[in-house]
């Protein structure tokens, strides 16, 4: 109540000042735009996205170290909130004479003004510049450094009134370097260009769980066929689109394999059970996975899917891998046949194996799809092949970061994933989610 109380008086003696912008709105307008919220929220809803945004924080923080980006402003937002708020927040009362643009003098120390566009900035100046403060708009408040023109540059946050919360580096006005944001949607720690999440720079280590996927294209190439040495099965390169963040040599043992078992209701991979069974004399948690057909029911491929695969107490939850193209999509009906038709895949396996399938899907598929069918993303796992960048927008359980990697063992490239999070997660993983 004191702070909204200041800021009004702040704004009854703004429309005082001499401005050389373009006549202001009336300060009641101004008052219901940067002071009160948008709409008030009342407490069962406001519960709500607390706890939804905890939840992303806790999710996050689980599964991350300090060693990866943005991990040590996660961690102050979940401890503190928006602290480094505070740190930007006016701690006295302004300058009256910072409170005016006059023609031959610059403003300087505590001051404030306001743009043409109606909104209020609070803060510092020097030579006629704001270095840091605050900036009120319709949609929440900024505090950070500017620059001359009164732009966010620099370390600076944004928090807006729907909850959402952003921390980093700012540059014209945009989200621009490292930062992280986060929502009643997801938690995104990484870097941004041109006000976009580009992914998080993860850090390759030999404390990551990394594992493979293979199919008949491990066994053959053209004429020729191989066989998998499993006694010799390294990761030994994270191929071509990998070359940031790798700490030390590249020497990863395979924790988990994925093997393909079928393809609509007429594909088999001839070396499933073979594989399968030497994973299995290994030690190598396996799973198997189905690839989902645009001309078939869902129904019809999980029960061919589950007559042609073995299913034994502690293997990987089976995988449904929906990979169809725009124009597959458009034949068999649109977005919402194929939706159905996913979801009759998934419930009729998890209703005979009694545990959740994961969906194996790619970037443009979550945008242009998954998005919609935000029940799947709630309920089901999802493991997404985004070759070269990581952005853990979603609850991944894995992440395809290469087509092309080599692993000892095996003569051709292989797919190689890994597990987001570390060994306490992934003990997690294989005691609640494998096979009873």
């Amino acid at each position: 109540m004191q702070k909204t109380f200041f800021y009004i008086i702040i704004l009854l003696l703004l429309t005082a000042c001499k401005q050389e912008q373009p006549t202001p709105p009336q300060i009641e307008n101004i008052i219901d735009l940067h002071i009160a919220p948008p709409k008030r929220l009342n407490a069962e809803v406001l519960a709500h996205r607390q706890k939804r945004i905890k939840s992303e924080l806790e999710y996050y923080l689980q599964r991350h170290r300090l060693t990866d980006e943005g991990y040590d402003m996660v961690v102050r937002y979940a401890e503190k909130g928006d602290s480094v708020m505070a740190v930007y927040m006016p701690q006295k009362l302004p300058n009256l004479l910072g409170m005016f643009k006059l023609r031959h003098l610059e403003r300087q120390g505590f001051g404030l003004t306001r743009d043409g566009r109606g909104r209020i900035y609070i803060g510092i100046w020097d030579s006629d510049t704001l270095r840091y403060g605050l900036r009120l708009d319709s949609a929440g408040i900024y505090a950070g450094e500017f620059d001359h023109n009164l732009v966010a540059s620099g370390h600076g946050c944004y928090s807006s009134h729907d909850g959402t919360f952003y921390e980093g580096q700012w540059y014209n006005d945009q989200r621009e370097g490292n930062g992280f944001l986060v929502s009643v949607q997801n938690l995104q720690a990484g870097t941004w260009r041109a006000d976009r999440f580009h992914g998080e720079r993860i850090q390759h280590t030999n404390d990551r769980i990394y594992g493979i996927d293979i199919s008949r294209y491990q066994h053959e190439s053209g004429r020729k066929r191989y066989g998998i040495n499993w006694n010799d099965l390294r990761v030994t390169n994270l191929g071509r689109r990998i070359k940031n963040g790798i700490k030390g040599e590249i020497d990863y043992p395979v924790r988990f394999v994925y093997i393909k078992s079928t393809q609509g209701t007429s594909i088999r991979n001839r070396y499933y059970a073979t594989d399968y069974m030497a994973a299995r004399k290994h030690g190598i948690p396996i799973g198997a996975y189905h690839f989902f057909s645009t001309v078939r029911s869902g129904k019809e491929q999980a029960h061919y899917f589950l007559n042609q695969t073995l299913f034994k107490r502690g293997d990987l939850p089976p995988v449904l891998d929906i990979e169809p193209t725009d124009k597959q999509i458009k034949k068999m009906g649109g977005k919402e046949v194929l939706l159905r038709e996913v979801r009759q895949w998934i419930t009729t396996v998890e209703k005979r194996l009694k545990v959740r399938p994961i969906l194996y899907v790619n970037q443009r598929f979550v945008t242009n799809y998954l998005s919609e069918a935000p029940d799947l993303l709630e309920n089901y796992l999802v493991w997404i092949a985004r070759y070269g960048e990581y952005k853990p927008g979603l609850h991944l359980v894995m992440w395809q970061l290469s087509a092309d990697s080599r692993v000892k063992g095996i003569q051709t490239d292989v797919d190689v994933n890994v597990f987001n999070g570390y060994e306490p997660q992934w003990e997690e993983f294989l005691k609640d989610e494998t096979i009873k």
